[in-house]
């Protein structure tokens, strides 16, 4: 799978990414009661931070998955633990399936987001802080290299913090690459 990425125009994109984060599947999100303007706003702080930016993951020409990337030292994670030179936040919102599922599609999605964090120059560890119950992305991080450190209390959650070094990252997507593609069951996501 291959993606191209885009800058979130906050007031553009603002319907977009409401649809999407307004939905069930997106409860995790933290945002499903939020309105338009509410979007706008957020994005546009997140957008003039300095710290953190949002992307649109392109498939085919098509916005696919949102993602944000961030600076941990200059989020609440600096509270929670030891931040190190080349740390960086991210971020990970799938589109709602258009279609038929494509097996293994969201796992490409983060790979690919990996894949593009880790080329950014000084990036040596990749952390994330999803909601401690969201069991489906613990399963997909772990396959990804990502190692958990401990649950850990934020302002808006109980979060698992984990983390995924460039090396880790690299013998996961070389398994994953010899692995065999599951075939899609009725009603699994993933």
């Amino acid at each position: 799978m291959s993606f191209t990425f885009r800058c979130v125009d906050a007031a553009a994109d603002a319907p977009l990414i409401h649809n999407w984060v307004t939905r069930p599947y997106a409860s995790f999100w933290g945002m499903l009661s939020v309105t338009l303007e509410d979007v706008v706003e957020e994005y546009s702080k997140i957008q003039s931070s300095g710290h953190h930016h949002a992307l649109l993951g392109i498939d085919d020409g098509v916005p696919a998955f949102l993602m944000e990337e961030y600076l941990p030292e200059s989020s609440p994670l600096n509270c929670v633990y030891a931040v190190q030179p080349g740390d960086i936040g991210m971020h990970l919102l799938v589109a709602p399936p258009q279609g038929t599922p494509r097996p293994g599609f969201t796992a490409g999605v983060m790979e690919s987001v990996l894949d593009r964090l880790f080329q950014k120059p000084g990036v040596e560890r990749v952390v994330v802080e999803p909601d401690a119950r969201n069991t489906k992305i613990h399963t997909l991080n772990t396959r990804l290299g990502f190692e958990p450190a401990g649950e850990v209390t934020l302002p808006d959650k109980q979060a698992l913090l984990s983390f995924c070094t460039r090396e880790s990252f690299h013998s996961a997507r070389a398994a994953r690459s010899l692995t065999p593609k599951r075939q899609p069951t009725q009603g699994a996501s993933l």
